[in-house]
Formats: structure tokens, C-alpha cells, sequence
């Protein structure tokens, strides 16, 4: 007999953190599709060999995370604009013996946003990216396609953000981090560092944070902890925040459909199930 089962996976080394298998075996679930979707503890040295056999049909795809969404690029057959603009692939599903990698962070990250504060990209103002790895790249991508006219970018070392700025040029330019006018008239702060994660406090300050523009809207794409000392503080000032739960729930919509056929709802109902296992194992 011939096996009917769709699996599908997430890649990564270590792999044990990933919480894509609960959401995607939720969404299994709820659809009643005959598929698997599991975490794969692939090191750098094994990647060639576990890509060549989902080309040759083990998986109809897999996501993809430290250590392999860059390297990966070089062992896939065609990549989707997104992905070739950011440099990194989260996503790549088969064609025939073809695989196709693709970047859902951008999706997920504006799909998160308009979710939860719909008119977030309305202004189409100034952005504050603080950060410039790799999710840096996805949410700077986003930035432009939604038409925001200034997007700074603001890291620790500052020959990466000015190397960001210069990638994507037109209104991307990198400014210092202990600039006293960082956050003046900025419509949207979004954090893509670690400074957040794992927090036990919420104190750490972040002066300047006042000379947001009225109704900015504030978002930190950490979700250990759900609520951050950045969106602790944009609260107390008053502002609208953003967690970054959602933009993990969302970008995992565009592999699923791909792989499974269905195009999956992020409900409120996944989101309270992820919450419970993130306190769980807090």
C-alpha cells in the first residue's frame, strides 16, 4: 500500500525551542488532514543530505531556522522575490523535484500588525527598526512594501545598520542608537534584538520613548517574555503595543497552506494554547 501521509517539519540546530510543531499539528488537527509535521535536529553537516531527500519526496517541505536559513539558499532550486531580497529562507516547500524556498517573516510581521493594529501602515510616517540582523532584514522589507517614507535603523554596531540601509537604499538610512532624537516623530518602534528576551523585569528604561508621534504604535518581535520592558514602557506613555507572538502564528500560515492544502486561521483559540505552553515552560 501506498503511504497518503504529508509530512512536514522544522529544521534547526538545536531544534528543542521550536514551538512550529504545536501550531501546525493544532491546525492538523482541526482540518482532520492525514499529515505530520515534526522538529529535525539537523547540524550543518547533515543539511545536504536531509535536502536531497525531501527533494527526492520524503517531505512536501519544511521550514527552516538557526543555523540553516542562509545556508540553504545555495541547495534549493528557485527562490520567491522575498526571499531573494532578504538573503534568508524560513520556508521551502516541493514542485515536483524542485524546491522552492521562500521568507513568510515579512508576511508574518505585517499580518501581525494589521491584526492588531489595523491602521498601523495609515501614515505611511517614520519607522525605528532597532536592530539590523537577520529579522531586521524581513521587518525592513515589510517597512518599504507598506510605504513608510523613513525607516531608521538603529543598532549597537553601527557599520551593520549603515550595511541594512545601504541594502535596501530609498528611505532606509541608519542612525546612532544614543541619538537623543531617536524616537522623535516615529510612527512605528519595532525591536528586533535580544535585548528583551528572557526578561524577569520590566524596568529597563527607555528614555526618549515620550517623543514618539501621537497614536505611534510599538512592537517588539520577542514573545519570551509576551510583554516585554519596551512595550511596558510604550504603555505607560500611553502608546498602542504590538507582542510578537502573532508575527510567529502568522508566518507559519504560507508553509502550511503550501504543504497541506488548506490555508490555516490564526484564532484566538492557538494563540491561548501557545501562551499556556510558553508559561509552561517558562
Amino acid at each position: 500500500m501506498t503511504e497518503t501521509i504529508i509530512r512536514a517539519g522544522v529544521i534547526g540546530h538545536p531544534i528543542g525551542h521550536s514551538r512550529s510543531p504545536l501550531i501546525h499539528r493544532s491546525w492538523l488537527a482541526r482540518h482532520r488532514i492525514d499529515g505530520r509535521y515534526d522538529a529535525h535536529d539537523i547540524s550543518p553537516a547533515d543539511l545536504i543530505s536531509f535536502v536531497a531527500a525531501m527533494r527526492d519526496g520524503a517531505m512536501a517541505g519544511c521550514n527552516v531556522t538557526i543555523p540553516h536559513k542562509e545556508t540553504v539558499l545555495a541547495h534549493l532550486d528557485r527562490l520567491t522575490d522575498t526571499a531573494r531580497t532578504i538573503g534568508a529562507v524560513n520556508t521551502v516547500w516541493r514542485e515536483g523535484d524542485r524546491l522552492i524556498g521562500d521568507n513568510t517573516d515579512t508576511y508574518g510581521f505585517a499580518a501581525n500588525l494589521d491584526e492588531h493594529a489595523p491602521d498601523w501602515d495609515r501614515a505611511g510616517g517614520r519607522a525605528l527598526v532597532l536592530g539590523a540582523g537577520g529579522a531586521a532584514l524581513a521587518i525592513v522589507h515589510a517597512l518599504i512594501e507598506r510605504g513608510f517614507a523613513a525607516v531608521n535603523i538603529a543598532n549597537r554596531t553601527p557599520d551593520r545598520a549603515q550595511r541594512l540601509a545601504d541594502r535596501f537604499g530609498g528611505p532606509c538610512r541608519a542612525v546612532a542608537l544614543d541619538d537623543p532624537d531617536l524616537y522623535r516623530d516615529a510612527n512605528l518602534v519595532v525591536n528586533t534584538t535580544s535585548l528583551t528576551m528572557g526578561e524577569q523585569m520590566d524596568e529597563r528604561p527607555w528614555p526618549g520613548l515620550e517623543r514618539l508621534a501621537d497614536g505611534a504604535t510599538v512592537t517588539d518581535i520577542v514573545y519570551t517574555p509576551l510583554k516585554t520592558s519596551l512595550l511596558n514602557a510604550a504603555e505607560r506613555q500611553g502608546f498602542r503595543t504590538v507582542d510578537g507572538l502573532g508575527m510567529l502564528l502568522h508566518q507559519a500560515v504560507p508553509g502550511f497552506e503550501r504543504w497541506f492544502g488548506v490555508r490555516p486561521a490564526v484564532t484566538p483559540a492557538l494563540r491561548e494554547q501557545l501562551v499556556a505552553d510558553l508559561d509552561r515552560h517558562a
